[in-house]
């Protein structure tokens, strides 16, 4: 498929969603929400799914396994370290997949050999090849990466290159781990690579960018021009630290600049809103309103001059129509009289499955409670509704929850929490009704976990629109976000900061791919 796609001048887009960008703090993803994002990505057209690092837990290996066994027109890829022990676990996790990748990395970097890795250049050269001829007994294509390439010597880079080649890896990626470099000589060292390289013609070449200088996406595009056929990104351009390049940031410069690029992608672009809805929603992370393509700025226009222009013609001020990449899409979908078939129908419409029907029941009971809260639901409020019990095993559950705020007197919050089933009440105050909801609950539970962010988020327009929060909470370092969605926007807090501590105590720890 990747060299039928060169020959058509197409370019490949590998989502590392499910793995770069889950590194992300708190924005760790349950098997059932991987599946999910994963069938939205199918349906969003991306040609690889980086679905995880299968070494790094056997939760993730039994994700990366779910998501092989699900997906059947997208290519389904494991991270794995440069060792034999990784690379196996990743070739069991992807054997169900019709179209399975393992793509396996190794430091170039003399910092990173040195300091990181204690090998030298001879020793790294040696584990590289190794890590392709064990990759190839699982599958014919095998991605191989020089982690920290933008510091690293091109004339071992060249050497390295030239051996995994020779050895049988399919893709070479070139990444910016460290989001170091600048468009101009990023693009002259992926040009040089490809013209230095023996063989350079039999391989695609890719780009992983990262964002810690804010151009992962020029610097994704520059390679693209010098001639990477393939890009490495996520949905709302997430990932540690500052992130990586943004997948819909990368396909409508391409498609938009088909002037500049002369090429095309496998994206139905209609599908890009959506998508980043979804993964905004699971792992918590809101889209900022002035976000390129998916912001809730991205095509309104404050200014009288450009709104005069875009209501007489559209192509004075907007690149892009908001159609094209899905805005717009959101529309009424049900509403308190609608069936239980019906519900059921749209789930399946927005690449929700629910695993049994007592969990569809319950879904549905969550959805009739909305119906009565809010006469205008949306495809939002669905995805919301559903993420709103997404762990396992729910050790915490809210059952009830008053508050009291009024102009000059303390807030006051009563609640009641069912752990495991077993109701505990408590009462605190607070400077405001959160913060006593907050510590009404910590009487409870006592986790001891310190609250590193609180943010809301409305989900649709409209003053009945629900409130979707997110808590990013820490204990013995580790760190999870918690969501909740609800019209009331303090109970909707008490639902993200409990679903933020049965988080904390359901995930395992995960190992780190570049440690």
């Amino acid at each position: 498929m990747e060299f039928q796609a060169m020959t058509q001048n197409q370019l490949i887009i590998f989502d590392t969603t499910l793995r770069d960008g889950e590194q992300s703090p708190g924005a760790a993803m349950t098997k059932e929400e991987k599946l999910r994002i994963a069938r939205q990505l199918e349906k969003l057209g991306v040609n690889v799914i980086e679905a995880g690092f299968a070494a790094a837990s056997p939760g993730d290996f039994g994700a990366i396994r779910a998501i092989a066994e699900a997906i059947t027109e997208t290519t389904v890829c494991s991270l794995a370290r440069a060792n034999e022990n990784d690379i196996r676990r990743a070739g069991e996790a992807i054997q169900p997949a019709k179209k399975r990748r393992i793509h396996t990395f190794i430091a170039t970097s003399p910092i990173h050999m040195q300091n990181k890795l204690r090998m030298t250049p001879e020793q790294v050269l040696d584990r590289a090849v190794q890590a392709v001829q064990w990759a190839l007994e699982y599958t014919d294509d095998v991605e191989f990466s020089a982690e920290d390439a933008v510091r690293s010597d091109i004339d071992f880079l060249v050497q390295v290159f030239d051996a995994v080649i020779a050895a049988g890896a399919k893709t070479i990626n070139v990444p910016d781990t460290v989001g170091y470099s600048v468009p101009g000589q990023w693009g002259e060292r992926m040009a040089q690579l490809i013209a230095r390289v023996r063989n350079s013609d039999k391989v695609i070449w890719s780009t992983h960018c990262h964002n810690d200088l804010g151009m992962a996406v020029a610097n994704s595009l520059s390679a693209v021009l010098a001639g990477a056929r393939q890009v490495e990104c996520t949905i709302n351009g997430l990932g540690e630290r500052a992130g990586n390049a943004s997948l819909e940031e990368i396909v409508m410069a391409v498609k938009t600049r088909r002037d500049v690029f002369q090429l095309e992608t496998t994206i139905d672009t209609t599908q890009i809103v959506a998508t980043s809805k979804l993964v905004s929603t699971i792992t918590g992370y809101p889209v900022q309103p002035n976000k390129a393509i998916v912001g809730a700025n991205a095509f309104a226009h404050e200014s009288g001059i450009h709104q005069d222009g875009v209501l007489k013609h559209r192509e004075t001020y907007e690149i892009m129509r908001a159609e094209d990449v899905g805005w717009g899409a959101n529309k009424l979908t049900l509403g308190k009289l609608s069936g239980r078939n019906a519900f059921r129908t749209r789930l399946t419409e927005l690449g929700i499955t629910l695993e049994s029907e007592d969990a569809l029941n319950a879904a549905f009971a969550r959805f009739k409670e909305l119906a009565d809260k809010k006469s205008e639901i949306f495809d939002e409020d669905i995805q919301a509704l559903v993420s709103d019990n997404v762990v396992n095993e729910e050790n915490f559950k809210l059952g009830y929850l008053h508050v009291a705020s009024q102009t000059g007197e303390t807030p006051h919050a009563e609640v009641v929490v069912l752990e495991n089933g077993v109701e505990h009440r408590a009462d605190a105050t607070g400077g405001g009704p959160v913060d006593a909801a907050f510590k009404a609950i910590e009487k409870i539970v006592r986790s001891g976990a310190e609250l590193l962010l609180y943010s809301v988020n409305n989900i649709t327009s409209g003053t009945d629109a629900q409130g979707e929060v997110t808590v990013r909470l820490s204990k013995g370092g580790r760190v999870v976000n918690g969501q909740g969605a609800d019209t009331d926007i303090v109970i909707a807090s008490a639902k993200a900061y409990l679903n933020g501590l049965n988080k904390l105590h359901a995930y395992a720890e995960r190992a780190h791919p570049q440690v």
